[in-house]
């Protein structure tokens, strides 16, 4: 690591103007969430692996800002080189870069790296002291990576209109109504599940998530996809032009911005005005570009007349975010066979975990009687580990119709290591599976109707009275949020806090939001909404159609930590009044696998909670069964047992 840092100073030291830091970021161009291997340059500076993350570099120092969800995670990975930032409680970036760099500081940063709105944040700090944030030509970490991954050509596929719902057809003409009524004739879309969902394609470009490596620009009259045309089979190349639709190489999106700016990136194309039935002429009243601030990278932006910009969320944002009927309804299925691939492993586990440990299971409060499993060789293969247990899951969900992969990495974890909100597991430094300790398992797939994300917490030995008492109060939470009715205009900012209040009696509380989107096989994380205590919580109002989770949880760091997740959409209330005409609203739940009876504490729940379990029980019994067979229905019906209060 001292090599690396050691190298990029050189570096830093040979631009012009020589640079005082480096700013390496977590994303790719597009601003992802999840990047291909060869984009995590933050990681391999750091050699911190969580998904968020900002390093910083200077002359003498080396630091990385993170959030709540690993503060654990970064303390264990960071060398000694590195100093940890705690988001929310240590300064933020800019403002500890504008305190402790000296003036005219010259700050370099990737332009295809950084977001138009995090760039002007910095520069509006930095103004106060005359420091300047300096583009690269190049990206100086990738001048020094030298077994940098190649990129992948993997093929872009399209998805059928049987998964998604709407045609390109129908959904370009409601972005191009959106643009003609915000005055704007062009629009640069960079996010990779925008341009996937959009053109209704899908690709492997990225672990964990469908996209493809593009960028797209709709004008008024003319749509373009931005891809390594390697990756364009003929039949999908087909399918585009069909759809009006022209097929460029990824790199020539720099110079399309330009022409785009300048008004000629049409007439360069051969577009004839008028074609696709919004502006008839090239004299439109719409002057202006459509970008996102928070995906569009700096370096495009840059391109463009800044005064001739729209700076406003992507309307393609809400459109996916609001599941049509043909989205949801695959999205259920999706989550009936996902539901029924957890509780064949449930079963799996619970029998292995009594036969090589002694645990007394899923079901009883036993201490463990003995410690079956034998010494070498035999132990390395009978031992379970967080790695090969979650292999075991991925193999129960790899059974069922339309499985594509893992929609994230699972977070399969034990005890202390559950402690850590993001924590991912590795073959040669994973736990073993411990009967006397709580189990965590946070996981999701990828099916071509839908996209899934469950989190459940079980103990198979005897649990504590403290961690029943924990878990009834993130389940408390849990069913709290679920179960809320709110009116029309409601967002996820305003109900954060039924998921906390139980944990709050006791002085507990989570550091991470409770509450995200899912795509429809596509990002496992998506917006605009969220449910969180962040501020951007407020942005957007939840909706009808929308999907989001329901995930509270609480951590000990170092003895154990508890979520419970399910997936719900956003459908309106049947209210006995309408207070105000405004209509109201209440979630659904489409997840369906069951709560571990043995960690309630039922003296904590009220007659009401338990009165929902039961019936959230009896629906997965009645859902599930034509999934299982009789020894797995067995397990279940034992594990959905009504319980009186």
């Amino acid at each position: 690591m001292a090599d690396i840092l050691a190298s990029l100073r050189s570096l830093m030291a040979s631009q012009s103007p020589p640079l005082d830091a480096l700013l390496v970021l977590s994303e790719d161009y597009h601003q992802s969430e999840y990047v291909s291997a060869r984009d995590k340059r933050r990681e391999f500076v750091s050699g911190f692996t969580g998904s968020a993350g900002l390093a910083l570099i200077t002359k003498n120092e080396a630091r990385l800002w993170t959030d709540g969800r690993y503060f654990l995670q970064a303390t264990q990975q960071l060398s000694d080189q590195w100093k940890l930032m705690r988001i929310g409680e240590d300064p933020p970036l800019d403002v500890w870069m504008s305190d402790n760099l000296q003036k005219e500081a010259a700050i370099g940063i990737d332009p295809w790296c950084v977001s138009v709105d995090t760039a002007q944040r910095w520069e509006r700090a930095f103004a106060k002291k005359n420091q300047k944030l300096v583009q690269t030509s190049t990206n100086l970490v990738d001048e020094i990576w030298k077994n940098r991954p190649p990129a992948e050509i993997n093929p872009a596929v399209d998805h059928p209109l049987e998964f998604a719902g709407r045609s390109v057809a129908e959904k370009l003409k409601a972005l191009r109504e959106k643009l003609s009524s915000e005055k704007a004739r062009g629009i640069i879309i960079t996010a990779l599940d925008e341009v996937a969902w959009l053109y209704n394609i899908r690709g492997s470009d990225v672990s964990y998530s469908p996209v493809v490596h593009a960028f797209a620009i709709v004008t008024l009259n003319s749509a373009f996809l931005y891809v390594d045309k390697r990756k364009v089979s003929s039949k999908v190349s087909s399918s585009l032009q069909a759809n009006g639709i022209e097929v460029r190489e990824y790199g020539a999106v720099s110079s399309d911005a330009a022409m785009l700016a300048s008004n000629q990136l049409d007439q360069a194309m051969g577009v004839n005005f008028g074609q696709n039935g919004v502006c008839q002429n090239d004299t439109c009243d719409n002057d202006l570009i459509w970008v996102d601030p928070a995906s569009c990278c700096y370096a495009l932006f840059s391109k463009l007349d800044a005064n001739k910009v729209l700076l406003q969320q992507s309307p393609l944002a809400l459109a996916k975010a609001l599941k049509n009927p043909v989205e949801l309804d695959g999205l259920k299925n999706a989550h009936i066979r996902d539901g029924a691939a957890v509780v064949q492993y449930l079963v799996w586990l619970d029998k292995q975990m009594q036969e090589i440990y002694g645990a007394s299971g899923y079901f009883l409060e036993g201490e463990v009687t003995s410690k079956k499993i034998p010494n070498a060789p035999c132990r390395e293969t009978m031992k379970l580990t967080e790695v090969s247990v979650s292999d075991k899951l991925e193999g129960f969900r790899a059974s069922k119709e339309h499985f594509r992969g893992l929609s994230f990495p699972t977070i399969s974890s034990v005890g202390p290591n559950a402690a850590i909100i993001h924590y991912s597991p590795q073959a040669k430094t994973c736990a073993e599976l411990d009967p006397n300790s709580i189990y965590l398992f946070d996981s999701g797939a990828q099916y071509l109707d839908g996209t899934t994300d469950i989190t459940r917490t079980v103990h198979f030995g005897k649990p504590s009275a403290h961690e029943k008492a924990c878990y009834t109060s993130v389940l408390k939470g849990h069913i709290a949020l679920g179960n809320a009715r709110f009116p029309n205009g409601t967002n996820g900012y305003s109900l954060d806090i039924l998921a906390r209040i139980p944990l709050w009696r006791y002085g507990l509380d989570y550091r991470h939001g409770t509450g995200h989107g899912i795509g429809s096989y596509l990002n496992v994380h998506e917006g605009p909404h969220q449910i969180s205590f962040r501020p951007q919580a407020r942005n957007v109002p939840l909706q009808v159609s929308m999907t989001v989770t329901d995930e509270p949880g609480y951590y000990e760091d170092g003895n154990f930590g508890i979520r419970l997740e399910n997936v719900l959409v956003i459908k309106e209330a049947d209210t006995e009044f309408n207070f105000g005409d405004k209509g109201y609203l209440s979630f659904e739940h489409i997840t369906w696998a069951p709560y571990q009876i043995k960690l309630i504490d039922l003296s904590i729940l009220t007659p009401e909670e338990i009165q929902w379990l039961n019936r959230y029980h009896s629906k997965c019994r009645e859902i599930l069964a034509p999934y299982l067979d009789k020894n797995e229905m067995e397990w279940l019906k034992k594990a959905t047992e009504p319980m009186k209060g």
